[in-house]
């Protein structure tokens, strides 16, 4: 079995592989407080629980946009599981040229999305992970990352209202039934719901105008599901991107 680490901003997905194929995942928060102690005393109880064995893991991925807890689940892992993990960047093996100005700026999410991506859905390809940014990676017709676009998340949109805004209440990531709000929170899911399906749905057809206008969309991401309801431009949803992206890359690796 081949463990996968997913380390984002907000929360850490683990994804358990056997035999290539995504066996289990789970979704824990990424507090850089926890120690590889906790860590491993989590993930033993996860494991346990789905009836696998620390001796049953050969191999583990790392990708992380938190350097504090990249180290910590890289010693979580020698420690307890015995295991040197590839952790995921730039240098390593992708079987794709990264074409950024600085390829070691590329966040490993949006490398595994890459990769992934490029493996199911072909090129080129626009893939799109709703996370605590909203990220655009893009693979031009060759294969090659070429670069993207960020911009805020959903959750960190509502977030930063609420947090400078005393009167702005949080609301929840549900679409209100009329882009014209009657209540300071419809307007405040309008905006922000309607207006990420709005954003989304110019910048891929900006992009598609320097990919080419049959490039493929896929949505990544724990709110892939709601936007795309919403959305003419996406093509395919697929939640566990970043992990397949992991395991390619590291088996990838493993041969070399």
């Amino acid at each position: 079995m081949l463990l996968a680490i997913d380390i984002g901003n907000t929360h850490t997905v683990v994804g358990l592989f056997e035999k290539g194929a995504l066996r289990n995942h789970w979704r824990i928060s990424s507090s850089i407080a926890r120690t590889e102690d906790e860590i491993a005393a989590i993930l033993n109880y996860l494991f346990f629980a789905e009836g696998v064995t620390v001796d049953q893991l050969k191999g583990a991925g790392i990708s992380s946009v938190v350097p504090e807890l990249t180290f910590v689940y890289e010693l979580m892992c020698q420690r307890y599981f015995k295991l040197k993990p590839l952790i995921i960047n730039a240098d390593v093996r992708l079987d794709m040229a990264v074409k950024y100005a600085d390829p070691s700026l590329v966040g490993a999410d949006r490398l595994c999305n890459a990769v992934a991506g490029k493996e199911l859905y072909g090129a080129p390809l626009i893939v799109l992970d709703f996370g605590t940014a909203t990220t655009f990676d893009c693979i031009d017709a060759y294969g090659d990352y070429i670069g993207g676009v960020i911009a805020p998340g959903i959750n960190t949109s509502i977030e930063a209202l609420h947090a400078h805004a005393a009167k702005l209440p949080k609301v929840s990531l549900t679409f209100p039934d009329n882009i014209i709000g009657q209540t300071t929170a419809e307007s405040i899911k309008s905006g922000v719901m309607f207006g990420t399906v709005y954003m989304l749905d110019g910048m891929v057809q900006a992009l598609r105008r320097e990919l080419g206008k049959n490039t493929t969309v896929v949505a990544t991401g724990g709110l892939s599901n709601r936007v795309a309801v919403k959305s003419s431009k996406i093509n395919h949803i697929d939640l566990h991107l970043s992990l397949k992206g992991i395991a390619s890359i590291y088996f990838k690796n493993a041969e070399l």
